[in-house]
């Protein structure tokens, strides 16, 4: 089957090699996919960066991606949930990779069933992006997505972004107020989301990252990086926490020291864990149309280093999408 995979660390797109190698077998609890869509996400290309070096990848060469969807065609002894003809969208993994080809194996865990109603794009860019919006707001958060919970005012930074841009939809199934950062060209993009204030991070105003209304945030969505505990520190209610979806050392440094001071403000490192019925909840949102994936740009596997520089300029609006 035609790949694309890496060698070592860093040299970004022009470092994706097209290679034939043989089709994965799918072992016990595992089905074996043909791919009909892919979606890149920040984390790909910063572990071909380094960013879990020396750990991950477990081995050179690396075929990266970990969000897909697709048809299964094998069925590992243990399934039972699967069978072949079922069209799914399925995590990876961007740890385990393997998407940025023809054919992937999954676990069986984390691969759910996709409905006709949503498409192998739509679905393929819900797996990291959206589950960790799920998980930032409802563990970390603690919003209920009911509309009738607790009213609680949500700051959501990089709105437009994979992630940010699920976070809005989630958000406003909830009682919350939503105020969002993203640049001046995607603010009427962000709003038709649902987002109900809306600031340019370029400017000074929106630097400063307070509520147009005089609102404190109860919760930080965190999407991006290099803004310091000093910025969003006054801008937050008694209690109110920010979530970081992409913690450095600093982050984790920063949320021990505030436990041994007792603050009531706390900086909250987050990081994904799939979960299958979490994957399931998001893909019966998107069949109901109470969520949508936004989709920047589309490419073939045969130009997937396009997409893959696309990814790594960092200004997509929703997700990038391989597809045959």
């Amino acid at each position: 089957m035609q790949a694309l995979q890496y060698d070592s660390y860093g040299g970004g797109a022009a470092a994706l090699k097209h290679a034939e190698i043989p089709i994965p077998s799918p072992k016990k609890d595992e089905v074996l996919i043909k791919l009909e869509a892919r979606s890149l996400n920040p984390v790909d290309w910063k572990i071909q960066e380094g960013v879990l070096r020396p750990f991950v990848p477990r081995e050179f060469p690396f075929v990266p991606v970990g969000d897909v969807a697709g048809e299964i065609v094998g069925v590992a002894p243990g399934v039972e949930a699967h069978k072949i003809g079922d069209k799914v969208v399925s995590i990876l993994g961007a740890t385990t990779g393997g998407g940025l080809a023809e054919y992937a194996v999954a676990q069986a865990k984390l691969t759910v069933t996709r409905p006709p109603e949503v498409s192998a794009a739509e679905a393929a860019g819900l797996p990291i992006a959206c589950l960790t919006a799920l998980q930032a707001l409802t563990d970390a958060a603690e919003i209920k997505l009911d509309a009738v919970g607790k009213a609680k005012n949500i700051l959501i930074t990089a709105a437009s972004g994979g992630v940010g841009h699920y976070a809005i939809q989630l958000a406003k199934l909830g009682n919350t107020h939503v105020t969002a950062t993203c640049g001046a060209r995607n603010i009427e993009f962000v709003k038709n989301l649902g987002a109900d204030e809306v600031l340019d991070y370029r400017t000074a105003e929106g630097s400063t990252l307070k509520s147009p209304s005089g609102r404190k945030y109860d919760a930080v969505i965190h999407c991006t990086t290099g803004i310091p505990w000093s910025t969003f520190e006054p801008n937050l209610s008694e209690n109110g926490k920010v979530i970081d979806i992409t913690p450095g050392i600093n982050a984790f440094l920063t949320y021990a020291l505030q436990r041994l001071t007792f603050s009531k403000k706390k900086l909250v490192p987050w990081l994904l864990n799939a979960k299958g019925e979490n994957l399931e909840f998001v893909v019966k949102l998107l069949k109901e149309g109470k969520l949508r994936t936004v989709v920047d740009s589309r490419f073939p596997l045969s130009r997937a280093e396009a997409g893959w520089a696309k990814i790594m300029e960092g200004h997509a609006t929703g997700k990038v999408i391989i597809e045959p």
